[in-house]
């Protein structure tokens, strides 16, 4: 057993969970997992809750008094959803404080199906923080054309917010341009910029499953030659974009102003090739000032054989780009794939979140003795 977590932590690298649920907090594993395996934070999506919720496993009575109440479907998952998240918060309370605000934080998502409506974004954005009720919460919001203005307003507002779904560095350069723009309108109301955090989640591990299945479709040798090459790079050309911002004059006059950095986040991090190392997406993305969020078998994986060697990223810049422009030459669209993700991204959250509604009304039926 190597100590691999505690290296990658002293790289500058937050350990997050990429995973909740409510028999987790009761039993005492996710408090374990701050002890024991350095994790410092939570985030939750709607695939997440879905199997959680489904699994059933400490839902039962919280069920069972909300069908007593005839509330609606939707009214029911927010309610169980929120109090996981409330939870789990206090759980991590600790690592926020000791963090001064940084770390220490859960993130929950808004109605996956409000993606491209950016007015009931920032509503449900704001009635999710009022509903957990936690100083340690992140909203997550989608990085989708409509997301983009939502994102600004609720940082505006003082909300924190963890912003999902980002696939391509144009849409990164967009998003780390909409918290920019958020904090100064905040500034402009007076509020303090130092009590407001943000993270951009820039998924990793779908950008090679997309990409292997083209080069495989392509199967000359150059195609052949760059698979599991671009996710890698992209996630590093990310970093690039973020440097590039906090060294500019504009961050400049806000980081001056008590604001703090959007932190690169790498999600989606489970290795989905077993042909890959199944640590891939963690030794290779090691940069301080960086969020890894992993499911558990990705933690598990680097607690028993990662091998941390120091920062991963820089001095990569020009071999990053070179892999990219070379899936151009064989026939690969970066733009058409980052895309493709994009509305898939949003697309299977919808049915996540779908899937949950069908199964929690499902159970408050059956709890309400199937009586209309």
């Amino acid at each position: 057993m190597t100590d691999a977590l505690k290296r990658l932590s002293q790289e500058g690298v937050a350990i997050w969970l990429d995973d909740l649920s409510r028999s987790m907090i009761t039993s005492g594993s996710l408090g374990e997992l701050l002890d024991q395996q350095h994790v410092v934070g939570v985030t939750t999506n709607p695939s997440i809750f879905q199997k959680a919720i489904s699994a059933g496993d400490g839902y039962e009575e919280q069920l069972a008094d909300l069908a007593a109440r005839r509330v609606t479907v939707e009214e029911a998952v927010r309610m169980i959803t929120t109090a996981d998240v409330r939870d789990a918060a206090d759980v991590l309370r600790p690592v926020y404080e000791a963090t001064g605000g940084l770390d220490g934080r859960v993130s929950i998502e808004v109605d996956p199906r409000l993606a491209h409506n950016t007015r009931a974004t920032v509503a449900e954005a704001k009635q999710l923080a009022w509903l957990v009720d936690r100083p340690n919460t992140f909203i997550k919001i989608p990085a989708t054309r409509a997301g983009l203005p939502a994102i600004t307003e609720t940082i505006a507002r003082g909300i924190s917010v963890n912003v999902t779904l980002i696939f391509s560095l144009e849409r990164y350069r967009e998003v780390m341009e909409a918290y920019q723009a958020g904090l100064e309108q905040a500034q402009a109301k007076g509020l303090d910029l130092s009590t407001i955090y943000s993270v951009a989640s820039f998924f990793v591990s779908r950008v090679d499953t997309e990409i292997d299945k083209r080069l495989a479709e392509i199967g000359t040798e150059q195609a052949t030659a760059l698979r599991g090459k671009a996710a890698v790079a992209n996630a590093r050309l990310a970093y690039q974009a973020y440097e590039e911002v906090i060294s500019g004059e504009r961050w400049q006059v806000l980081s001056r102003a008590g604001a703090n950095p959007q932190r690169p986040l790498w999600a989606s991090t489970g290795v989905k090739d077993p042909a890959y190392p199944d640590t891939l997406y963690v030794t290779e993305l090691v940069a301080p000032g960086t969020v890894n969020t992993m499911p558990d078998a990705t933690l598990r994986a680097t607690e028993d054989h990662g091998e941390i060697t120091g920062n991963t990223v820089g001095g990569t810049y020009e071999q990053a780009r070179a892999d990219l422009d070379a899936l151009e030459r064989v026939g690969v669209s970066y733009d058409d794939v980052v895309q493709l993700l994009e509305d898939e991204g949003v697309e299977k959250f919808e049915t996540a979140w779908t899937g949950l509604l069908d199964s929690t009304q499902a159970e408050l039926e059956r709890l309400a003795g199937g009586e209309d």
